[in-house]
């Protein structure tokens, strides 16, 4: 990261966010090249291998999404969202910890903002199909289910996917 911004507190902030370094301006170039070379010699930790979930796959290198051979265009924080929820697939994240994962202390979001979120990415993932890939775990929270899950279509499901008593696989309205 390099910024004007160069308190212990910014510099803290920063890294916390995942910034692998953190320089102030103004800077000596020969520093900022020293940085780059030794984050260039760190070993790659495989944080930015692709994620494979179901039929959907993740570049993070690239935040690229595919869904069933369909690319994607995602923004950076719906792509954060998806990232989290895909490499963690069936785990139920409640509200609080997905703000608290995705957002700092310091720039806590409005109350519906991971409903908008989750909405945004079931129309770009799912293209309006009922069988989505986020689930919405009634009072507990949301996960990313694969296609394919265990359930049997007809099945009754305590999960609906838009937290709706009545929705089960196959319900048709």
């Amino acid at each position: 990261m390099l910024t004007a911004l160069t308190s212990v507190e910014d510099r803290v902030a920063g890294l916390d966010r995942g910034a692998d370094d953190y320089l102030g301006k103004p800077f000596a170039i020969a520093e900022l090249k020293a940085r780059v070379r030794a984050l260039a010699r760190r070993p790659s930790t495989g944080g930015t291998a692709t994620i494979v979930v179901g039929d959907l796959t993740l570049e993070p290198a690239t935040l690229g999404v595919r869904r069933g051979g369909r690319s994607i265009r995602l923004t950076a924080r719906e792509f954060t969202f998806l990232e989290l929820f895909a490499r963690h697939p069936g785990q139920v994240f409640t509200q609080e910890h997905l703000v608290e994962a995705l957002w700092s202390a310091d720039a806590i979001p409005g109350s519906n903002v991971v409903e908008v979120y989750v909405r945004s990415l079931r129309r770009k993932l799912d293209g309006g199909r009922r069988d989505g890939i986020i689930e919405t775990v009634r009072g507990a929270g949301y996960r990313l289910r694969p296609r394919g899950d265990d359930r049997r279509a007809g099945e009754p499901s305590d999960v609906g996917r838009n937290g709706n008593a009545g929705d089960r696989p196959g319900d048709r309205r």
